[in-house]
C-alpha cells in the first residue's frame, strides 16, 4: 500500500465464491493491514467498500477465517472452501471499463531501480489484469475483446516506474523544499487529534522527514498531490479517487530510471537519471506533431539528473544536488503528411496563430513550473535546398518575439538558434565544444538545486540554498538524436558544478575519457535510446561517439539499421501504438453511443477538445501568463511559499510515533532470505568495477583522463605504454621476494600462458617449492601439504619453525583477566585509534565527512589494486 508511512504495499486479492473480492493490503513488516471490499455483483457499475479500519496481522487472520468460514458450501466441510487465494501483487494501476464490467489491473512483479534518500524507485515488470464482475451477471459484448487487446498492446513491463513513498511526478527540489514552507501555509488540520500532532511537530522544528531521537535510521514519507502531467494512470484511479484511503492510490510515470554509482577514492556518490514523459498529447512520432490547443506538445520529457554522497542516505543530513532540464516538439500547430510512404515527410502548419496563442499557452506551463529564464536551444537546420525544416524555425522565432514583448525584460524568453547539422558535416568546427559553450551559459544562468548551505556555492541565495531557477528547452524535429546529445552536454556540465559544490572535486570542470563522464555518457545513452524507442520506435541513430567522430566504423551498418527500423515503425505500428496509448490514458472511452476506436479517421479531436468551442474566458494576447506568476518570478510559482501556490497541496501530516520506513529494513530486507552481493549498492553500475581499467599502477580516481593503446585497454592519459610498463615493473620489483633461493631457481623467467592471467599480467601462481627434509631428500608429502596450503591461505611454509617459536608456542597460554571469574572481568581498553575512528563514523552519520587525508589515498589505492585488478 502506498502511503506515508507504510513503506511496501504487498496486496492479496481473495475471491469469496462468486459475489466479492478483497483485497488486502499489508506494508513491509506485515504489522498493519488494510482491506478493501469490491462487489462483483454489479455487471456494469465499480462497487468498492473501504473501512479505513488498519488491521493487526492477527485481525486479519481472523477475519479472513470467519469470512471462508461463513462462505463454504456446507457448515463444517473441510474440502470445499468459500475463499481462494487468486493473486499475490505490490499496487493498483487503475481500474478501467471498456463495454461491459470493470477490470482492475495490479502490478504482479517489480525490479528495484533506485534508491532516493532511503525512499526505493521500482520498475514494473509483470501485471495482470482481473475482470471483476463474476460470469452469471456479465453482459457480454463482441467487441469487447479487442479492446483489451489493443489496451494491452501499453506494455507495462516496459519502463514505468513507481515509489511507495517518495513523489515521481515532482522535482527533487520540489519535494525538499515543500518541507522548508512556513507552518502556517500547511493545510488546516481536521481533527483535534491531528491538530495535536501538528502542534507537537510544529515544535519539533517541522522536520516530518527525520527523527534523530529514534534509535533506528527513519525516512517519513511525504502524502502531496502529483503533477498529473506525468502521471499516466490518473484517469485510472479517478473513479476510486475519492471513495477509497490515499494509502491506495499509487502513481505511475512512465519513461526512464537509471542509477549508477562513482566511487572517489572509496566514497560512494549515486547518479541517478529520471525521464517524465508527459501524458498529455502523448503519442508516437509523426502521428503527435507541435502541440495541442491546450499548449501540451508532443514528446515532452523532463530529464533530472540527482547527485548525492551515498555516504548518508536520508534527506535531513545528506547531500542531494539536483538539475532539471526539458525537451519537447517545436510548440506550433504543425504537422507531417505520412499518406505517402517517404522517409522525412513534409512539414507543414497546419493553423496560422499570428499572436503566437499555443505558444503562449506552453511557455506559461513552463513558467509556473519552473520560473524564468526559459532558455530555448533551437537545433533544427537554417539552410536547405528545399525548405523543410526551416519551416519550424522561420515560425518560432516571430512567435517568441511577440510574447518577449509583454514580459520584464529581466524574465524574457532566451532563443538560441543553431544548426547542429550543418556543423557537424563541417571538418573545421567542433561541435562538442561548442555546446560546451551553450552548457556552461545555460548553466551559470538557471543554477541547480542542492539541500546543503554549508557546502560553497556561487549561485548561493540568502536563503542559504541554492535553487534551479528557470530550466533549458532544447528541440529539433524529432527531439531525439540531436536533442540527446545536446542534453548530454548541458547535463554533463551541471553535474561538474554539483560535484564541485557537493565538495568532491577542486575546480567545475569535468574531460571527456574519464570514469565518471564514461559513466554518465552510458546513463544518457541509455536514457536516449529508450525515450528513442517510446517516441520513434528505434534506438539513437546519431550518439555522443557519432558526434567525437570517434565511432568506430561497424557503427555506420547499425545507424543504418535503426534508421531502417525507425522507418518500418513509423509506417506499420505505430497506428496501433497510438489507439493503445489513448485508450490507456483513458483520452477515448469506448461507449455504445458512439464510434469506436478503429472507427475514428483521425484523433485529431481526442486531443484537441477545446478547438470546436468558444471559450468563455478568452486568455489575453497581452498578458497571456497566469495571474501572480510575475510576481514571484525568478522563482516557480508551483515552489513559493504563498498561500496561492500552497492551496492545491494536500499533505498528510505524520505522527512521529506512527511506523516509518527503516532504511535499513528497507535496504537489507532482513526479514526476507538474500544474499549481500544481491543487494541493489552492489548489483548497480559501479565506475571502479565496470570502466577503471584492471591493470597495475592505474590512478583510481574517476576524474583521471585514459586513452585506449593498442590492446583496447585503458591507460593513464598522462603515461605512455612504455611508463606503464616501467611502472609495472617497478610494483613487481617491490613486492616481497620469495622466500627461500629454492623457490626462485624453480620459477622460469618466462611464464607460461596458463600463469598469465586474461589481461597479460602475471599470476601470482608459481611453481611447486621442493623442502629437503635432514637427509636431503625430497619430501613429497611436504610439498603436497605446501601446495594445499598455498591454495587457501595464499601462504608459502619456506621452512620449519625456530626452536624460539616452538617454545612460545607449547607454552601455557596466560590470561589477560586479573582473576578467573566471569564477575571480575574488566572493561576492555580501547586505543585512540579505535575512538578517532569510531568518531569519525558519527560524525559522517550525521553528514560531516570529514576530509581524505594521505593515507587515506594510499589505502584505497591499495584496496583497488587488490579488489579490483
Amino acid at each position: 500500500i502506498p502511503t506515508a508511512y507504510w513503506p511496501i504495499g504487498k496486496i492479496v486479492t481473495k475471491a469469496i465464491h462468486r459475489y466479492r473480492y478483497f483485497l488486502v493490503g499489508t506494508n513491509q513488516s506485515e504489522t498493519k493491514h488494510r482491506v478493501l471490499k469490491i462487489d462483483r455483483t454489479e455487471p456494469k457499475d465499480l462497487v468498492i467498500i473501504d473501512d479505513k479500519h488498519v488491521y493487526s496481522q492477527q485481525e486479519v487472520r481472523e477475519l479472513l477465517g470467519r469470512l471462508d468460514l461463513g462462505n463454504r458450501t456446507k457448515i463444517g466441510q473441510k474440502g470445499s472452501s468459500g475463499l481462494s487465494r487468486a493473486v499475490s501483487a505490490f499496487g493498483i494501476v487503475g481500474f478501467v471499463r471498456f463495454l461491459e464490467g470493470y477490470y482492475i489491473v495490479l502490478i504482479t512483479k517489480r525490479r528495484k531501480m533506485a534508491d532516493i534518500g532511503g525512499h526505493s524507485i521500482y520498475k514494473i515488470e509483470d501485471t495482470s489484469m482481473i475482470y471483476i464482475p463474476n460470469d452469471s451477471v456479465r453482459v457480454t459484448h463482441p467487441d469487447e475483446a479487442r479492446y483489451v487487446r489493443i489496451f494491452q498492446n501499453v506494455d507495462l513491463s516496459s519502463n514505468f516506474y513507481f515509489s511507495y513513498s517518495y513523489d515521481l511526478s515532482h522535482s527533487l527540489q520540489y519535494n525538499l523544499t515543500l518541507l522548508q514552507r512556513p507552518y502556517e501555509l500547511w493545510s488546516s488540520p481536521t481533527s483535534p487529534a491531528e491538530e495535536e500532532v501538528n502542534k507537537q511537530s510544529k515544535q519539533d522544528s517541522f522536520d516530518i522527514f527525520e527523527d534523530e531521537g529514534l534509535p533506528t535510521q527513519v525516512v517519513y514519507g511525504l502524502q502531496s498531490e502529483p503533477y498529473y502531467k506525468y502521471v499516466w494512470n490518473g484517469k485510472l484511479l479517478e473513479r476510486v479517487k475519492d471513495i477509497v484511503h490515499h494509502d491506495w492510490l499509487m502513481y505511475i510515470i512512465h519513461g526512464f530510471c537509471g542509477q549508477s554509482k562513482l566511487l572517489i577514492y572509496g566514497r560512494p556518490v549515486h547518479i541517478t537519471l529520471f525521464a517524465r514523459r508527459s501524458s498529455k498529447f502523448a503519442g508516437t512520432r509523426f502521428l503527435k506533431r507541435g502541440a495541442n490547443c491546450e499548449g501540451d506538445v508532443a514528446n515532452e520529457v523532463e530529464t533530472e539528473q540527482i547527485v548525492h554522497d551515498a555516504s548518508v542516505m536520508s534527506f535531513a543530513a545528506g547531500s542531494y544536488s539536483s538539475y532539471v532540464q526539458v525537451r519537447g516538439s517545436v510548440p506550433l500547430y504543425w504537422s507531417q503528411d505520412i499518406s505517402t510512404m517517404m522517409p522525412k515527410p513534409p512539414i507543414r502548419l497546419d493553423q496560422a496563430d499570428p499572436y503566437a496563442h499555443v505558444a503562449a499557452l506552453h511557455f506559461d506551463q513552463m513558467l509556473q513550473r519552473f520560473g524564468s529564464p526559459i532558455i530555448i536551444l533551437n537545433l533544427v537546420k537554417k539552410r536547405e535546398k528545399r525548405k523543410h525544416e526551416k519551416i519550424l524555425s522561420e515560425e518560432l522565432y516571430p512567435a517568441v518575439i511577440n510574447l518577449n514583448q509583454f514580459l520584464p525584460p529581466d524574465n524574457c524568453i532566451d532563443y538560441i538558434a543553431w544548426d547542429m547539422a550543418r556543423y557537424t558535416k563541417s571538418k573545421l568546427c567542433n561541435v562538442l565544444d561548442r555546446l560546451s559553450m551553450i552548457a556552461e551559459n545555460v548553466v551559470k544562468r538557471t543554477g541547480f538545486f542542492i539541500n546543503r548551505s554549508d557546502f560553497y556555492s556561487s549561485f548561493c541565495t540568502t536563503l542559504g540554498l541554492c535553487f534551479l531557477t528557470g530550466v533549458l528547452r532544447t528541440n529539433c524535429v524529432d527531439c531525439l538524436d540531436r536533442t540527446n546529445t545536446a542534453q548530454f552536454m548541458v547535463g554533463k556540465c551541471a553535474l561538474a558544478y554539483q560535484l564541485y559544490a557537493l565538495g568532491m572535486i577542486d575546480k567545475p570542470k569535468l574531460q571527456f575519457d574519464t570514469d565518471c563522464v564514461r559513466l554518465f555518457e552510458e546513463l544518457y545513452e541509455d536514457h536516449g535510446d529508450t525515450l528513442s524507442l517510446q517516441y520513434g520506435g528505434s534506438q539513437l541513430v546519431h550518439r555522443v561517439k557519432t558526434y567525437r567522430k570517434i565511432a568506430p566504423w561497424t557503427q555506420h551498418s547499425k545507424d543504418i539499421m535503426q534508421t531502417l527500423s525507425r522507418y518500418y515503425s513509423n509506417a506499420f505500428s505505430d497506428a496501433d501504438r497510438q489507439d493503445a496509448i489513448n485508450l490507456f490514458l483513458q483520452v477515448y472511452q469506448p461507449s455504445e453511443s458512439k464510434p469506436h476506436l478503429w472507427e475514428l479517421p483521425t484523433d485529431f479531436y481526442l486531443h484537441q477538445k477545446n478547438s470546436m468551442t468558444l471559450p468563455q474566458d478568452r486568455r489575453s494576447y497581452t498578458l497571456w501568463w497566469s495571474p501572480g506568476i510575475l510576481s514571484y518570478l525568478p522563482l516557480a510559482y508551483d515552489e513559493v511559499p504563498c498561500e496561492d501556490s500552497m492551496k492545491k497541496v494536500k499533505v498528510k501530516r505524520v505522527n512521529r510515533f506512527e511506523e516509518s520506513i527503516d532504511i535499513y529494513t528497507e535496504f537489507f530486507k532482513p526479514y526476507e532470505l538474500t544474499a549481500f552481493d544481491d543487494t541493489f549498492c552492489i548489483a548497480m553500475t559501479n565506475s571502479a568495477r565496470e570502466f577503471m581499467p584492471k591493470t597495475v599502477g592505474v590512478d583510481p580516481s574517476p576524474f583521471t583522463v585514459r586513452k585506449p593503446d593498442e590492446t583496447g585497454k585503458s591507460v593513464l592519459g598522462n603515461k605512455s605504454s612504455k611508463e606503464e610498463t616501467l611502472l609495472q615493473r617497478k610494483t613487481a620489483a617491490s613486492a616481497p621476494p620469495p622466500p627461500s633461493e629454492e623457490a626462485i631457481s624453480s620459477t622460469s623467467e618466462d611464464d607460461s600462458e596458463e600463469d598469465r592471467d586474461d589481461d597479460g599480467s602475471v599470476s601470482q601462481r608459481s611453481t611447486p617449492i621442493k623442502l629437503l627434509t635432514e637427509s636431503g631428500e625430497s619430501n613429497r608429502t611436504q610439498e603436497i601439504q605446501q601446495q594445499s596450503v598455498k591454495e587457501p591461505y595464499g601462504l608459502n611454509l619456506s621452512e620449519f619453525p625456530a626452536e624460539k617459536d616452538l617454545h612460545i608456542y607449547e607454552r601455557e597460554p596466560v590470561s589477560c583477566f586479573p582473576e578467573d571469574s566471569i564477575y571480575g572481568v574488566s572493561p576492555p581498553q580501547v586505543d585512540r585509534e579505535s575512538r578517532e575512528e569510531f568518531e569519525s563514523h558519527v560524525m559522517t552519520g550525521q553528514g560531516q565527512v570529514r576530509v581524505l587525508c594521505r593515507d587515506d589515498m594510499l589505502m584505497y589505492r591499495e584496496y583497488v589494486k587488490n579488489r579490483y585488478m
